[in-house]
C-alpha cells in the first residue's frame, strides 16, 4: 500500500512512516525508486501527526486503534502542526461503534476529521494496488477521499456516513463466512455421493447456489487452479481473519439488536477450524478439510 502510495504523489512531498516493525520500515525506505528522499520514518504515530495532514492508518484490532489515536490525540497536536485541518484514513476493519467514538473524539478537537475505509482484496490486493475501499464519510469529503484511496486501490464505494464503510464490510464478511461453510458441505456432500468435483461446482455455478467460496474460492483443491484449496490452502484469507472480522459482525449486530441464527455456530467451528493443527494458519477454506473433505 505505501509503496503504490509513494509512486502516486508528488515526488516533492515527503511521505511519514510508522510500523512497530522498523525493520520493515527501514527496508520501504532503502528501496524507493524514486530516491528522492522523501520518505521519513517516525518515531511514532503521534510524529506522523504532527508532520502530516492527511494519515493513514491500518491497524489489526479495535485496541490497537484506540490506543494509536489516544497517543495521537493526548496531548493536543501543536496549533503549528496544524495550518489545515487534518484528515484521518482508518483502513483498520474494526466494530463500528469503537471507528464512532474514536471520531468524535477526533472532531472534539476541531483539529482534524476521521472517516472508516476498511478494504478488500489481501495482500495481492495492496501489491496490486487493486484493493475495494469501503468509505464511511461526508458526502463533502468523497471526492476528495477517493482520489486519495486510488492510490492504492481500484475501486471505491462510498456506503454513508463515518461507521458505514465498516458496517458494510462487516456485513459482506458475515454472509462469506457463512457462504464458504455452505460451500464446503455441499461440495463435501456432493463428493460423497459420488459427484466428480468439477461437475458438482458447475452444476453449482449455474444455479442458484453459486457464490464466491463456489466460484473463485472453491475449497476443493483441483476445481479453481487459482484457489488457495488448490496449493494446500495456502495464502489467501487466513481462518484468523475470518473469525476475526465474523465475531465484530456479532458484536456489531449484538449492538444493534439484531437477531443472528447462524453467527454463532459459524464462530464457533472457524476457532476450532483455527485450533486444529492440520488448518491452523491457512486460508479459509480449509473449512472443508476440517469436516473431512475428500483432496
Amino acid at each position: 500500500m505505501a509503496k503504490n502510495l509513494r509512486s502516486k504523489i508528488p515526488s516533492e512531498d515527503p511521505l511519514y512512516v510508522y510500523d512497530l516493525n522498523a525493520g520493515a520500515t527501514k527496508k520501504f525506505q532503502e528501496e524507493d525508486e524514486l530516491k528522492s528522499n522523501a520518505i521519513r520514518i517516525a518515531a511514532s504515530p503521534r510524529e506522523v501527526a504532527e508532520n502530516a495532514e492527511i494519515i493513514i492508518t491500518v491497524l489489526p484490532e479495535p485496541s490497537h486503534v484506540r490506543a494509536v489515536f489516544s497517543e495521537i490525540l493526548a496531548p493536543p497536536l501543536p496549533t503549528a502542526s496544524v495550518p489545515h485541518k487534518k484528515t484521518f484514513i482508518d483502513c483498520s476493519t474494526i466494530d463500528p461503534n469503537t471507528s464512532r467514538n474514536i471520531a468524535k473524539a477526533v472532531d472534539s478537537t476541531q483539529q482534524a476529521t476521521f472517516v472508516d475505509a476498511p478494504m478488500s482484496g489481501g495482500v495481492v490486493g495492496a501489491r496490486a494496488g487493486s484493493l475495494t475501499f469501503m468509505l464511511g464519510a461526508p458526502e463533502s469529503l468523497v471526492p476528495t477521499l477517493t482520489n486519495i484511496l486510488y492510490t492504492m486501490g481500484s475501486t471505491v464505494l462510498h456506503c454513508g456516513p463515518q461507521g458505514a464503510g465498516l458496517c458494510g464490510k462487516l456485513a459482506n464478511n458475515y454472509l462469506l463466512a457463512i457462504n464458504n461453510i455452505a460451500t464446503a458441505e455441499a461440495m463435501h456432500m456432493g463428493i460423497q455421493w459420488g459427484l466428480e468435483p468439477k461437475v458438482l461446482a458447475n452444476l453449482i455455478n449455474a444455479s442458484t447456489g453459486k457464490c464466491w467460496p463456489s466460484e473463485v474460492n472453491n475449497p476443493v483443491p483441483g476445481v479453481v487452479g487459482s484457489a488457495p484449496a488448490s496449493r494446500g490452502y495456502k495464502d489467501g484469507f487466513g481462518t484468523g481473519l475470518m473469525k476475526k472480522d465474523l465475531g465484530l459482525a456479532i458484536k456489531a449486530a449484538e449492538d444493534s439488536d439484531v437477531k443472528l441464527v447462524l453467527g454463532e455456530k459459524a464462530y464457533e467451528l472457524y476457532d476450532a477450524v483455527q485450533k486444529d493443527e492440520n488448518c491452523a494458519g491457512r486460508d479459509f477454506s480449509v473449512v472443508y478439510r476440517y469436516l473431512g473433505g475428500k483432496e
